[in-house]
């Protein structure tokens, strides 16, 4: 007779679980009040998803209970709350955008707001867990529905963008199965901490085995993170769906990928191998190159600021390269105050728009011409955007200089004097881009029935999530320190 099976429900932890099963039940019943109640209008799941999105914020901060859940596969550290609190605060800010305009039709539909919610629980079991098979789970149902969400916008590149995020996705997903299925058969886990424990026993051999791991981990999230060349990806499916979660997509996605590689690849950087350390160096230095050169060329202000997204992102990978305490915090400073920038300068995006299809550019919507001599017609946005690009840019003293000044004196404290070098120089090359917009906008003069209509009646939800970003990038200079102390007390409790 066979022994009855036994379950530890200590182990099973149920409170680690507390934020994610808040935003699933959020989904789940929206799909039902839809079904109830059709006629409800969109303001309604504006606010109940923002509801659940503040509940589930609450509940991550609030927990105080073991590190481990739902028996050792949830990992609830200092970065899994970090990561968390990222992408829950840029989803709060997110949602209410769907209150601005009337143009784009996928607000008004319920199921938009279950995906969105769906998504963010993918994201959220990415960033706390350390056991491959549920963060390869958090990554394939926060692609699902992400990839539903840009096909929504109902236009022929949307449609199009939706596609080519899929292919590359799947490729993306089929990298990281082989990379896990490798890594299972060399250790015999598929949890990041006994993986580590083993492959330090066995000295990282066998060396063929561990390198084709790595090189398909670097794949597969190099997509998630679109590093080069796994970015060709990130400009049509940007151009393709909306402003704002084109914005959305460049930052809530790339940290839960971040949180998956400092736990990964740190195991190496740790040990110091030094041929895991020069794919990263590599990958980050020609990242934050390539991609800043591309940025130069680009007639749209939204593939510009999409290039401009992944060099961020080559910026925020060297700091898994450094791997220290310092620099995993100067990550994640970092992250923080590109959240608000960048989404603020996606966002007033929305600002103007094409009245007549194709007036400016047959594929574009978004041209530098349009912003000609706005700050004649529409001064405060213009002189919004102007800040928003000086910050991107790294020009002091807004916020995204002391981004990179912290995470240049981590690289320069950790002896990579040339990364730090390269840090500075693609800096530099990146302010011509940012300062042609602003060329535009200040000296250029608007152009006399030019077909853009400007919406100087932008909703409550617009102007005070634009005002918020705006108020953060100018104020970093008296909040960045005591956020860097917290950030820091985080990561240390993490151990990385």
């Amino acid at each position: 007779m066979l022994d009855p099976i036994s379950i530890d429900y200590g182990a099973l932890n149920l409170a680690s679980l507390i934020p994610m099963i808040i935003i699933i039940l959020g989904g789940l019943a929206i799909l039902v009040i839809d079904l109830v109640k059709d006629t409800l209008s969109k303001s309604f799941f504006v606010m109940l998803s923002e509801l659940f999105i503040l509940l589930a914020l609450g509940a991550a901060f609030g927990y105080h209970g073991g590190e481990r859940g739902f028996f050792d596969a949830i990992l609830i550290d200092g970065i899994a709350k970090l990561g968390e609190g990222i992408i829950l605060i840029a989803s709060a800010l997110f949602i209410p955008l769907a209150l601005t305009s009337k143009r784009f039709h996928e607000f008004s539909y319920p199921e938009f707001f279950a995906l969105f919610l769906f998504m963010i629980a993918g994201f959220m079991f990415m960033v706390t867990s350390d056991n491959l098979i549920l963060i390869f789970v958090g990554l394939e149902t926060s692609s699902l529905a992400l990839y539903t969400l840009i096909a929504m916008h109902n236009r022929q590149k949307s449609f199009e963008a939706a596609i080519k995020y899929f292919t590359m996705g799947a490729m993306a997903a089929g990298f990281f199965v082989f990379g896990v299925l490798i890594i299972y058969a060399l250790t015999g886990s598929v949890e990041i901490h006994k993986i580590e424990q083993v492959l330090i026993e066995k000295n990282f051999e066998p060396l063929a085995g561990v390198l084709l791991a790595v090189v398909f981990m670097v794949a597969s999230l190099g997509f998630k993170l679109s590093m080069v060349p796994f970015q060709t990806w990130v400009p049509d499916v940007y151009e393709g769906a909306s402003a704002a979660l084109a914005g959305y997509m460049s930052i809530v996605p790339k940290i839960a990928g971040f949180v998956v590689a400092i736990r990964f690849f740190e195991i190496f950087v740790h040990a110091q191998i030094g041929w895991v350390q020069d794919i990263l160096w590599i990958t980050a230095v020609v990242t934050m190159t390539a991609t800043n050169i591309m940025a130069l060329v680009q007639e749209s202000v939204k593939r510009m600021l999409a290039y401009s997204s992944i060099s961020h992102a080559g910026f925020a990978m060297s700091a898994i390269l450094i791997g220290t305490t310092q620099s995993n915090s100067a990550l994640f400073l970092y992250w923080i105050l590109f959240t608000f920038t960048n989404l603020g300068a996606f966002t007033l995006l929305w600002i103007s728009r094409h009245k007549q299809k194709g007036k400016w550019h047959s594929r574009y919507d978004h041209p530098y011409d349009k912003f000609s001599g706005m700050i004649k017609v529409m001064p405060i946005v213009a002189v919004i955007m102007g800040i928003f690009m000086l910050s991107l840019a790294g020009v002091p003293p807004f916020s995204l200089f002391w981004g990179k000044l912290y995470l240049m004196s981590s690289a320069i404290n950790s002896g990579y004097i040339w990364l730090a070098l390269f840090m500075a120089l693609n800096s530099a090359i990146s302010v011509y881009y940012y300062l042609k917009l602003i060329v535009y906008m200040f000296l250029k003069e608007p152009i006399e029935n030019d077909g853009t209509i400007y919406m100087k009646n932008a909703s409550g939800a617009l102007k005070t999530i634009i005002g918020f970003a705006a108020l953060m990038t100018l104020g970093a200079t008296i909040f960045v320190s005591p956020l860097l102390e917290i950030i820091t007390d985080f990561v240390k409790a993490s151990g990385y």
